[in-house]
């Protein structure tokens, strides 16, 4: 399987504009902050996904995805988020990426920062792939040679290379 069939240059975002605020407004519970954070990371990964021209309603794919968050954290630990979803808004399998490179509150297990996000989406249909690529992710990034490549990267191209480098 390879990553990179699914991720072009127009898909990866070198930083997020979504950014940690100083701090929460005083009216707002930390669970409300929380959430207004993760929301504003899921819309931009949801624009990445979107622009593989692969998403039929970016808006439902948006809801789903934020579903999905509410269900159960996907940020799964050492710097890495996977925020995934099988839906009817997926044309067929895609990937984003993003990085964030001072790190941003994202509930993850280790409750740590996350500095990359992989965005993941499927029709309904095609579980095995779903999967597969989730688990893939998920224990190739989690080495720390990758994470420190992915943080060196200058460019999508760069990031696309990583992947496809530790894709095999």
């Amino acid at each position: 399987m390879r990553l990179t069939r699914y991720l072009k240059p127009p898909q990866v975002r070198m930083e997020l504009e979504t950014t940690m605020p100083e701090e929460k407004p005083e009216e707002w519970s930390e669970s409300r902050f929380l959430w207004s954070i993760k929301s504003a990371i899921l819309q931009e990964l949801v624009g990445l996904l979107d622009a593989s021209g692969r998403i039929s309603n970016p808006k439902r794919l948006f809801t789903d995805m934020e579903n999905r968050e509410r269900k159960a954290t996907t940020g799964v630990g050492k710097g890495i988020a996977i925020p995934h979803v099988r839906t009817m808004q997926a044309k067929d399998f895609t990937l984003c990426f993003a990085r964030c490179t001072p790190g941003i509150y994202f509930g993850s297990l280790d409750e740590e920062p996350v500095h990359f996000f992989f965005g993941v989406v499927a029709p309904p249909y095609k579980d095995k792939l779903y999967l597969d690529v989730y688990k893939k992710i998920a224990q190739v990034f989690g080495t720390g040679e990758a994470r420190t490549a992915l943080f060196e990267a200058a460019n999508e191209h760069e990031v696309i290379k990583i992947v496809s480098a530790f894709d095999e």
